[in-house]
């Protein structure tokens, strides 16, 4: 029996990223596509849950998907229960254009927020991201962005493809998957784990024509960190990092350190 996978992403529907995943898992089985409407990075695992959703079932270069109107795990969820209704074998979450590295993204991503969605349902996940040159690129209308995504293609067939043979390991979630902006078919893939940080944060206080002080948060990227982790992995050596991730966030320890506490 044919697998079925679920498609989404954060950069919208109309992303050329999600056009690109397409492909990467095309032929593995029926692929159903659930991707937001507009743009939404940054909205992490948020949900909508004061207003409703509508989909738009439209098509974006031949291939039959479906917008829907609220965020990443929106889709996830309206792609399972409205759209497909079944759980499917797999869920992609990409390629998002601006690489997810970092505990900094795994909380904020929306791209890992519909990986997490779908995973909290038992479902084996893989959020993929091609890093960019320009950190503007992220946010931006990316229907129109170009990239040679080839070899991306060629690593997420690899291993969503044994992903559906053999499943996940024993208490890993999903994959965080991010690819350099430069690749080549003999690129080395690390298995990484998360770096503590990505972004030095900074808030800029400006003012507007009456005076009145408004903020934007910014910063900049912290382009170094330990061997071992996702940053070091691509920032520094240009290399595929591959980080296993699990739902559960308690704390590695023994329980009774915690007593003296309480």
């Amino acid at each position: 029996m044919s697998s079925k996978i679920l498609l989404t992403n954060d950069d919208g529907v109309y992303s050329a990223g999600i056009r690109a995943a397409y492909r990467s898992v095309a032929d593995l089985g029926d692929v159903t596509v659930a991707a937001p409407m507009m743009q939404q990075s940054g909205v992490g695992r948020s949900i909508s849950i004061f207003e409703p959703l509508r989909v738009t079932k439209t098509k974006v270069d031949g291939i039959e998907v479906n917008a829907v109107g609220g965020t990443p795990t929106d889709s996830v969820i309206i792609g399972m229960f409205t759209i497909m209704k079944q759980k499917p074998d797999l869920i992609l979450s990409g390629f998002n254009i601006g690489e997810n590295i970092s505990t900094d993204t795994v909380t904020t991503s929306g791209t890992i927020g519909a990986a997490l969605e779908g995973a909290s349902h038992g479902i084996p996940a893989i959020a993929a991201s091609v890093q960019v040159k320009e950190e503007g690129l992220k946010f931006d209308d990316n229907r129109d962005y170009e990239h040679d995504f080839e070899v991306a293609i060629k690593v997420v067939n690899r291993i969503a493809r044994n992903v559906l043979r053999y499943g996940l390991p024993e208490k890993v979630d999903l994959l965080n998957v991010n690819i350099p902006y430069t690749v080549e078919t003999d690129t080395e893939v690390e298995i990484t784990r998360l770096a503590r940080k990505l972004f030095r944060t900074e808030v800029e206080e400006r003012h507007d024509p009456r005076g009145r002080p408004y903020y934007w948060i910014a910063g900049d990227l912290s382009m170094v960190d330990e061997e071992g982790t996702d940053v070091n992995a691509l920032v520094q050596k240009g290399h595929i990092s591959v980080t296993p991730l699990s739902l559960d966030s308690t704390s590695p320890i023994d329980l009774s350190d915690i007593e003296r506490l309480i």
